[in-house]
């Protein structure tokens, strides 16, 4: 066969087609169209897809108040630092402790900051927590962002219920992400996502 072989095969193609009416499918079209779809589906494992992590159902979680900090079970990790609602509080590797949070834009879009609602001066420490490791850090928006053993905290979207952990050491925005202990230090396993 020859080298023109193949671009004779699509002329012949493309001439079929326009005889019957359809316009020609180029091999072209068909790399964009795959290459398409797979835009359309696809979610990194880094986590920078935005849509897949949040479900649109309601989650089922707990009836404590959002700015509450308590301890909470997850298999595979243990007792883990949880909000009000009984879902898994994170920290930045990337951020300081002791230091203000340095996830903003896009990072504080997909790992939202426990913050305090307007109206409230304090954190509430729950069942498992030692109040003076609760703490607050201000924020550039002027939100008061609730720290523990002076790590600024984050929920997780893709968390929907009590006693998941999908972000636990996941590689996003510039860093690993990791729940806490009830002493407030990092727990380094694998992620169980």
């Amino acid at each position: 066969m020859s080298r023109n072989e193949p671009m004779r095969w699509t002329r012949r193609a493309d001439a079929r087609a326009r005889r019957s009416g359809r316009s020609p499918v180029t091999r072209t079209s068909v790399v964009l169209a795959v290459v398409a779809l797979s835009a359309l589906t696809a979610c990194t494992s880094s986590g920078t897809a935005v849509t897949t992590p949040f479900a649109t159902s309601p989650p089922h979680l707990q009836s404590g108040p959002t700015y509450e900090v308590k301890v909470g079970h997850v298999v595979g990790l243990g007792t883990v630092l949880v909000d009000g609602q009984g879902l898994t509080l994170y920290l930045y590797s990337t951020d300081q402790q002791g230091a203000p949070s340095r996830c903003y834009g896009i990072c504080a879009v997909q790992w939202p900051p426990l913050v305090l609602p307007t109206g409230q001066s304090r954190p509430i420490a729950g069942p498992g927590i030692r109040p003076a490791l609760l703490g607050t850090s201000l924020r550039r928006d002027g939100t008061s962002q609730i720290t523990y053993n002076g790590w600024p905290l984050y929920l997780w979207p893709a968390d929907r219920a009590p006693g998941q952990a999908t972000g636990q050491a996941l590689t996003n925005a510039g860093g690993l992400w990791y729940v806490l202990d009830p002493a407030g230090n990092a727990i380094h396993t694998a992620s169980l996502a």
